[in-house]
């Protein structure tokens, strides 16, 4: 169950990869015309509302992207069923619809069905139709049915399963909304205690892939908080000083403390090992601290160090609390990188998005002397400091492929390093890292995959080895479907 859960987790890193569009063009939009939202300026208002385009629609962005990454072969089929389920969910639960069921007037409606278009429906309808394009895309109908075999059969099928799902939400959904509703506005009457409740549990639940469905609760419109939303919007329901606040505690961590915390892991690191801890913990902080992409360097400890792990998410609920307590608000579309911080500057919540340069470096500063305290005092095995690690000479280090040129002879290399085709059950990828499913643990070599150029490896499990690529992990991946059957 929990690896199906990781997998959603992972799936929802495609349609999250769009957003970044959208936080540009509000940006440049907000910088042309930061008070009229586009009303006195048709070039801020064409920017804006392509934005919106993007941003308005993330339920049915998650519908399709959930599909084609839970699908076995990423076949653009899923990707139409998912969007199937997902306009048949919220059709048949939509208000009017309801209204229609119960004879009654829209009014009289449960508030749930008018919020019935959210990003929990988007995920649960890439898993109907993700489910039914695994299920039934060799299916064999008679001759007389048999232009809908194979494929054709799967989004009639999905059609099947989600009028059935829709027939159980009817129920169940007025429940669950009031659930979810109940939990944020619990959340949002905790004020600062309850920001950093929030962000502490993102983090602590990356390594099992379910972060994702807590920022749909927070950050979209699923229990009515839409703190991202509303943020960049300043519609009806956004506060000046409050909104943003389940946001800005991230960046203050992105963008100093986790490369603060890198330095430390690298000053900590043996010396005969410090240039193989440097290539990958700078990598990491770099992509820390532009983009807010994180994942190549938490997950470079958080195995290793769980403890440590354990540490950087309760400093970030501190940096939550903080930075809620302060007249200070910024928002991301992305993630809380330099990018978004200079595009939150015009944003209509923003406050104060300057006093991100003092709370940043008392961050980094924090971070760098408690990771530095905890990894020699309790002696924790971060990189570079392994017992087990195998040394790499300096003339296999010489020939290290680089990724930027050859991504054909570094995906030969991993194979190799895996054990060969025969030795991979399961290949797949997601943000940062190419994730196998082995039948041999013995056969791996990972000296052979870290000289491929890969930034790590990770083995969560005895069967189970990630291999740490960096952002473009996907021609890696591409390269390695080419000369497998996996």
């Amino acid at each position: 169950m929990m690896k199906y859960l990781q997998k959603i987790g992972k799936s929802l890193m495609l349609p999250v990869a769009v957003l970044p569009a959208a936080g540009i063009l509000y940006g440049i939009g907000y910088w042309i015309d930061p008070t009229g939202w586009g009303a006195n300026s048709v070039l801020a208002a064409f920017l804006i509302k392509a934005a919106s385009a993007i941003i308005d629609k993330i339920p049915i962005l998650f519908a399709i992207g959930v599909s084609v990454g839970m699908a076995k072969d990423h076949d653009g089929t899923s990707a139409l069923s998912g969007l199937v389920s997902f306009l048949l969910i919220t059709t048949l639960l939509g208000s009017d619809a309801v209204a229609m069921y119960k004879g009654v007037d829209v009014s009289e409606v449960p508030a749930a069905f008018g919020k019935i278009s959210n990003a929990f429906i988007g995920i649960l309808s890439g898993v109907i139709g993700s489910g039914c394009y695994n299920r039934f895309k060799g299916t064999k109908l008679p001759d007389w049915l048999g232009f809908f075999s194979g494929k054709r059969c799967v989004a009639i099928v999905t059609s099947g399963a989600s009028i059935v799902t829709a027939a159980i939400l009817y129920f169940i959904w007025p429940l669950i909304y009031s659930g979810l509703v109940a939990f944020g506005t619990s959340i949002i009457g905790m004020g600062p205690i309850g920001a950093g409740i929030y962000a502490m549990l993102n983090r602590a639940l990356i390594p099992l892939g379910l972060h994702h469905a807590l920022n749909a609760v927070f950050w979209f419109d699923t229990a009515g908080i839409n703190d991202l939303g509303l943020f960049w919007s300043g519609a009806d329901g956004a506060v000046k000083g409050v909104t943003g606040q389940y946001m800005t505690g991230f960046f203050p961590v992105m963008m100093f403390g986790l490369p603060a915390g890198a330095l430390a892991m690298y000053h900590t690191a043996k010396d005969s090992k410090k240039k193989i801890a440097a290539a990958l913990l700078m990598a990491g902080a770099l992509a820390s601290f532009f983009t807010g992409i994180t994942e190549p360097l938490e997950f470079s400890f958080m195995f290793m160090a769980p403890g440590l792990y354990l540490v950087h998410a309760v400093l970030t609920g501190i940096s939550a609390i903080i930075c809620s307590l302060l007249p200070f608000r910024i928002g991301f579309n992305f993630s809380a990188g330099l990018v978004d911080w200079i595009l939150s500057f015009k944003a209509p919540m923003a406050v104060n998005p300057w006093m991100l340069i003092p709370v940043g470096i008392a961050f980094a500063v924090s971070y760098y002397f408690i990771f530095r305290f905890v990894i020699l005092n309790f002696d924790l095995k971060t990189p570079g400091r392994t017992d087990d690690e195998e040394e790499i000479d300096e003339e296999a280090d010489s020939k290290t492929i680089s990724a930027d040129r050859d991504f054909a002879a570094m995906a030969v290399s991993i194979l190799e390093g895996l054990g060969g085709e025969a030795n991979i059950k399961e290949l797949d990828y997601c943000a940062t890292r190419i994730r196998t499913e082995i039948v041999d643990y013995t056969l791996v070599d990972e000296k052979k995959i870290r000289q491929s150029g890969a930034a790590g490896i990770i083995r969560p499990s005895k069967n189970t080895v990630q291999v740490i690529i960096g952002t473009k992990v996907q021609f890696v991946y591409d390269e390695l479907k080419k000369i497998t059957n996996v």
